[in-house]
């Protein structure tokens, strides 16, 4: 329906409105008049009414005879009929009583009162017997005396009453009177009638607007874009709403004297988790990310559903804390996506790199589709990209990506056609290959040219970007972290956080079952010949292997790690070294694949498991820190190197002193 019709209609509608108000108050002012004001005429009749029904209460009827017979004088014996009299029948000059045409306008009615008065006066005349009194002559003076006037006194308001006429009304005017009622009435008819068929066009016009659409009509409308988004786009905010969690009904004057929270003396709490059985059926999360700007989105990553034939390979969704029940955004890719991360810079835009070796660039405001991505050609990635990471600054920024071949590639955001820089990481100590098969990567913070790979080996390599002093571009070739029996799954540095810089530890997991700590060789003193590096510390509690391990962001001795029972440990370096300070099993105990902390202060924590649901974790206080926790981890991290040491583990950078900044 055109919006032009539906205007008309609305106007129609108003206006049938208006006429049956109109008709409604019209008649109840007319009803209201003929009762508040009676017209002449009606009071005309009522006084020729009134004349007759006393006259007949005065004149039973007639006998046979002629004779007048009051019914009071006959008793037991019903009254004649006046009818007669009723209906107008007239007496003849010789007493009888002869018939009448009936009268019928209000002249005639009063007319007949008058003829019915001398007429009983006539008959009252003839009937009575004729009295002849017998006369005489008599003489009498007459004196007229003057009579004394009678004053009387009345207690009430003595006011001189003054008689009034009721004015006659002629014959004319009541005939004008009602020939006026008449046109009246008939031109309220006409409107009615009038109204009545515009009521029923108008129906019909509206039930052929609003009538019933045909399937083909139906499906066309369902299918069409524009009503596709409108309702992906308002039922999105309706369950946003409803997921606020916020209890509405709550009473606060009750249970103030309860047992507490729930939640009471749970040191970690599962917030929800994320699930969409169109999108995660038979995948495995592969990488999550925290939106830098809005803290609750978060990114999650899948692999290929094999019994979908239809379905893309590979699916990046984002999650939003208040809609609980589907992603606020799905992307498709043509191959799995391995890795995710949010742009620090552009809140809207997600990097993908997929297993074909392709980097993908979606923007939230486009479709499913990647608006931008790298060309499968030797210029680029070829084998599967596990790892990405985004350095630099606003103005100035790489994304930095490294497949299982060791090409480590460094893209311009704008431009993916081809890669601004290209590494090839080959190790000459390898027997059957040089290259170097990258499982994760990490740069320290503010360090965008040095960074450290993770390999199928078991083994941490650290590479330049560029030529710098001392070292060349490439793999540093004598500088090797050995301490891992199998793949390093993940690879994490400290973040540059509080009054204490230990950006040169990091953490590393490995299918091997353990967690290492690790001090970063300094880049001040390379090495000239080989040299083994061994870990300061190691965290044999897990058993199962350990996909991942993260540096809490506030927390400078918090590290979460993740294995391959489904289990969620925190560890706390100042409270204990052997055992985590808390220990979860997550969801159905499958394994966890990830786990990343929220950017903003690290109390949630998201873990994607290989059941295809992206858990999220609430650790409560112990994501805020004391103010010793830094002094607290010097002694602790002095601790581990000296132990090291005793232990005949020494390397030559183990006993640089952690310093402060």
């Amino acid at each position: 329906m055109s919006d032009k019709r539906r205007a008309e209609i609305e106007a129609k509608r108003a206006k049938l409105a208006e006429l049956r108000k109109a008709r409604a108050d019209r008649q109840r002012a007319e009803t209201e008049r003929r009762q508040a004001e009676p017209g002449p005429s009606s009071g005309a009749r009522r006084d020729v009414d009134d004349l007759v029904n006393q006259l007949v209460g005065s004149r039973s009827g007639l006998d046979t005879g002629g004779d007048i017979t009051p019914s009071s004088s006959l008793p037991n014996t019903p009254p004649r009929p006046s009818t007669n009299l009723l209906h107008g029948s007239a007496l003849s000059p010789s007493g009888r009583v002869s018939r009448q045409s009936d009268v019928g306008s209000d002249k005639d009615r009063v007319s007949m009162g008058t003829t019915m008065v001398g007429m009983m006066e006539h008959v009252d005349r003839v009937l009575t017997p004729r009295f002849i009194p017998d006369l005489i002559d008599v003489e009498q003076e007459l004196f007229e005396l003057p009579q004394r006037e009678r004053v009387i006194y009345n207690k009430e308001v003595q006011t001189t009453a003054i008689e009034t006429e009721t004015p006659r009304v002629s014959e004319d005017e009541i005939r004008q009177q009602i020939m006026l009622e008449r046109e009246l009435e008939a031109e309220r008819i006409a409107q009615d009638k009038e109204l009545e068929e515009e009521s029923v066009q108008l129906e019909k016009e509206i039930e052929q607007e609003i009538r019933e659409l045909t399937e083909e009509e139906r499906s066309h409308i369902l299918s069409a874009p524009e009503f596709l988004d409108f309702v992906e786009q308002s039922s999105k905010i309706v369950q946003r709403a409803l997921n606020d969690g916020y209890d509405y009904i709550r009473d606060y004057t009750i249970g103030t004297e309860a047992n507490g929270d729930d939640s009471e003396g749970k040191r970690v709490k599962r917030i929800c988790a994320f699930y969409d059985e169109r999108y995660g059926k038979n995948r495995s999360i592969t990488d999550i990310d925290w939106s830098p700007k809005y803290p609750e989105l978060s990114v999650a990553s899948y692999n290929k559903n094999p019994a979908a034939l239809n379905e893309p390979d590979g699916i990046v969704a984002v999650w939003n804390l208040h809609l609980l029940d589907r992603p606020e955004f799905v992307f498709h890719s043509q191959s799995d996506v391995l890795s995710v991360t949010f742009s620090p810079f552009h809140s809207n835009l997600v990097f993908g790199g997929t297993y074909s070796g392709q980097i993908l660039l979606w923007d939230t405001r486009s479709k499913h589709l990647p608006v931008l991505k790298t060309p499968l050609s030797a210029a680029g990635h070829t084998h599967p990209v596990y790892a990405m990471q985004m350095v630099g600054t606003q103005n100035a920024h790489n994304l930095i990506t490294s497949s299982t071949d060791g090409t480590v590639c460094s893209w311009l955001v704008d431009m993916l056609a081809q890669p601004q820089e290209t590494l090839e990481l080959i190790h000459a100590g390898h027997n059957k290959t040089g290259e170097v098969a990258i499982t994760t990567l990490d740069f320290p913070d503010n360090e965008t040219t040095t960074f450290w790979v993770g390999t199928e080996e078991g083994n941490v390599y650290q590479a330049n970007r560029y030529d710098r002093a001392g070292a060349k571009a490439g793999l540093n070739q004598y500088d090797i972290y050995k301490g891992h029996a199998g793949p390093v799954m993940g690879l994490h540095f400290h973040p540059l956080v509080g009054p204490v810089d230990f950006s040169d530890l990091f953490l590393t997991a490995s299918v091997d079952w353990t967690v290492k700590l690790w001090r970063a060789k300094s880049l001040a003193k390379p090495s000239t010949a080989a040299h083994a590096i061994s870990p300061i510390y190691s965290f044999d509690e897990a058993d199962d292997y350990v996909y991942d391990v993260k540096w809490h962001p506030a927390h400078p001795a918090l590290f979460g790690t993740v294995d391959g029972s489904g289990r969620f440990d925190v560890w706390n370096l100042n409270t204990d070294t052997e055992v985590p300070i808390v220990s979860t099993n997550v969801g159905s105990g499958r394994a966890i694949n990830k786990l990343q902390w929220d950017r903003k202060d690290g109390r949630r924590a998201a873990l994607g498991g290989s059941d295809g649901k992206l858990y999220v974790y609430d650790i409560g206080d112990m994501a805020l820190p004391r103010e010793s926790e830094w002094t607290d981890l010097q002694k602790t991290v002095a601790g581990f190197i000296g132990g090291s040491q005793g232990n005949g583990v020494v390397d030559g950078d183990a006993t640089r002193i952690v310093a402060g900044r």
